[in-house]
């Protein structure tokens, strides 16, 4: 399993999972490697290696409630259902507040699996810290349009 570090492919990744057909254990480790900061866990180190066996043993919805449990213990699975050859997964912080109240990530696929997926990687895209500033840059090279004035009334 490789170890995180590489966060230059998460912004295509919710691409990528939606034209996936399955899971398989590559795509997997590549969303483990694009957006999961706490994986391996060196506090649970049990859930760490709950991941791998899940992995190898291809239980992927079990994997993916793991790495939930892992990188965003705030967030849980609000709701799942099957609808018309789709299941829709939505997360929540706050799963007690009523629909129309809460901000929870919702995702759909026709594999439970990737929905799942799909939810948990929106989730740890919101949650990650924007390359952007919220004070917007000035540019570098002035042209020359722009002159200083002194205001001051020296009189």
């Amino acid at each position: 399993m490789p170890l995180p570090g590489n966060h230059d492919d998460a912004a295509d990744l919710p691409d990528r999972l939606r034209d996936a057909k399955a899971v398989t254990s590559e795509l997997l480790s590549s969303v483990i490697a694009s957006v999961c900061r706490r994986f391996p866990s060196v506090g649970q180190p049990e859930k760490t290696a709950q991941v791998g066996r899940l992995m190898a043993s291809e239980a992927w919805t079990d994997a993916v409630l793991t790495l939930l449990g892992i990188e965003l213990p705030q967030w849980q699975v609000r709701r799942i259902a099957y609808d018309e050859g789709e299941w829709h997964c939505a997360l929540s912080r706050e799963r007690e507040l009523p629909d129309w109240l809460d901000q929870s990530i919702e995702a759909h696929h026709p594999d439970l699996a990737l929905a799942m997926l799909c939810a948990f990687v929106d989730a740890r895209l919101a949650g990650m810290p924007s390359s952007q500033t919220s004070v917007p840059a000035v540019p570098h090279d002035a042209n020359a349009s722009c002159a200083l004035l002194c205001c001051d009334n020296f009189n």
